[in-house]
């Protein structure tokens, strides 16, 4: 592994006591310098009409020998829950523009059914339609976020779609919604104008799009106290022409802009095993998925060109690895295993996410259940929880706290040609509590970090642990706690500092107060 120390201030090295040589790990926190809060959409989930994603996934159907309530699974039900999930998008993805709301609504043996032309080419049902998803919202006590059909739809489908959800008025789609069971209409605040609409939400050039976006969100009015929140459907990770052509032609009229960023190794040819790899694989998706970062920087600095007060917001609503599908399943079902690999992408990716809260206003994670990096696997009446969803509820004590600016010099390694910190780090606070997530990624090494928390009055700490004796270790039906959070009892405060040895591949959060 080739080593050096990441170049800081020379005050800095000082301050801290150490020097250019010293391999242990040093972190200085700036409580004083906390300003923003990091919004808990951030950590926003994604559920699409994609393989078993919905279907077996988040519901099974009142009638089905499976637990349920009504429908939907207790057990991923009970689950979702402990993640405190701030938002979930649906019904798509590449879905949404084929997707027409009026479908799946109304007696469930009347709604008609359709080819799933994008994942798999499975018939759907429409079983699971608005009245399903909005209840399952309000069971979570999480925000809908609607992706309206642009590309195959009208505006006149999604006029009414957005009366239906949230007018309480007289009007006729309020009135069919009362006919269909539900009287008091939903709270719906984000509505996407289109996913994708470069490509599978219609193949479009920016500029027509742009046009399309202003016409679409005219219509897209606020009813009896609902105020929708109107996200465009924005770039794939290097466009920068998208964004810079909505930004100019569009602008404020978008309260947010969405970006898609996959850590993948590309989109022909296979993509990977997600669960056999060698250690160079893994320091490569590493690379990748850290390279988010950059991308996201350079959205950021076209979007200040054209809106120096962040009015818009940047929407990170689809993310994730993206691996070839486990063997014997169908390749358009996009079923990938979770190991330790894809726990690191998420905690990494979340301290990225945290840098930039004054701008970046939700993520969505690709996705829930059952498909691509996802929190849970199902199989028929069994559930397995992935590493992926424990970073999820460990990292969630960061949701609406302060970002805590801090300072580290550790060992790097050079990946895809860029210094990547061998430990790394973030921070918030939140009700007289700090809260401290670690990764140490180098697969081999364990490393002595000190953390000065001097003048913060800090003297308790409870912290937990993910780790596993593989990186390649994955939690499935026959061992499904294989990785699992533990108690982690090696951090102790110490003369104003915090310190421990954080184990090879390990993910550490600590609660300190």
């Amino acid at each position: 592994m080739k080593k050096k120390l990441v170049s800081l201030a020379t005050f800095l090295l000082v301050a801290l006591g150490v020097t250019a040589q010293q391999k242990d790990v040093q972190i200085r926190i700036y409580p004083e310098k906390g300003e923003r809060v990091i919004s808990k959409h951030i950590y926003g989930q994604f559920a699409e009409h994609l393989g078993n994603c919905i279907y077996g996934g988040l519901w099974v159907g009142e009638d089905s020998p499976i637990p349920n309530t009504n429908g939907y699974r207790n057990d991923v039900l009970q689950a979702l829950k402990e993640l405190n999930i701030p938002n979930l998008r649906w019904p798509g993805g590449c879905f949404a523009d084929e997707y027409h709301w009026m479908d799946g609504i109304g007696p469930r043996e009347n709604r008609p059914k359709m080819v799933n032309n994008n994942w798999g080419g499975v018939v759907e049902d429409n079983s699971f339609g608005t009245h399903e998803f909005l209840n399952l919202c309000e069971l979570l006590e999480c925000e809908p976020y609607i992706s309206g059909n642009v590309g195959s739809g009208s505006v006149e489908e999604l006029a009414k779609w957005v009366e239906y959800m949230t007018s309480d008025g007289d009007s006729p789609m309020a009135n069919l919604r009362r006919q269909n069971g539900r009287d008091k209409a939903w709270k719906v605040k984000y509505i996407g104008i289109g996913n994708e609409s470069w490509g599978c939400g219609g193949d479009m050039l920016p500029e027509y799009y742009a046009d399309l976006y202003r016409r679409y969100a005219v219509y897209c009015r606020n009813f009896d106290g609902n105020r929708l929140f109107k996200i465009g459907s924005g770039a794939s990770d290097y466009d920068y022409n998208w964004t810079d052509v909505l930004m100019n032609k569009v602008g404020t009229k978008m309260h947010g802009l969405s970006l898609h960023y996959y850590t993948v190794t590309g989109w022909s040819g296979s993509k990977g095993s997600a669960t056999k790899f060698t250690p160079d694989d893994y320091y490569w998706i590493i690379g990748k998925s850290l390279e988010i970062e950059e991308v996201i920087l350079k959205h950021m600095e076209i979007m200040d060109k054209y809106d120096k007060e962040k009015r818009v917001g940047l929407m990170v609503d689809e993310w994730g690895t993206w691996f070839d599908v486990e063997p014997g399943t169908n390749p358009g079902f996009l079923f990938q295993q979770s190991t330790m690999r894809d726990a690191f992408v998420a905690a990494l990716t979340f301290g990225v996410f945290h840098k930039y809260t004054d701008r970046i206003q939700m993520a969505n994670i690709a996705q829930i259940v059952n498909v691509l990096q996802s929190m849970i696997l199902t199989k028929d009446d069994k559930m397995v929880l992935t590493p992926s969803y424990h970073v999820f509820d460990m990292y969630k004590v960061h949701q609406e706290a302060t970002y805590l600016p801090l300072d580290i010099i550790t060992s790097t390694k050079e990946i895809r040609g860029r210094e990547v910190k061998v430990v790394d780090a973030t921070a918030s606070q939140k009700n007289g509590v700090t809260n401290i997530s670690l990764t140490n990624i180098d697969l081999d090494k364990s490393y002595d970090v000190t953390i000065d928390v001097s003048g913060m009055n800090l003297k308790n700490v409870n912290a937990r642990i993910l780790t596993s004796a593989k990186v390649n270790d994955h939690n499935t039906f026959e061992k499904p706690d294989l990785i699992k959070p533990q108690a982690f009892t090696g951090a102790k405060i110490k003369d104003g500092k915090l310190v421990m040895k954080v184990p090879a591949m390990s993910i550490i959060q600590l609660e300190v107060k």
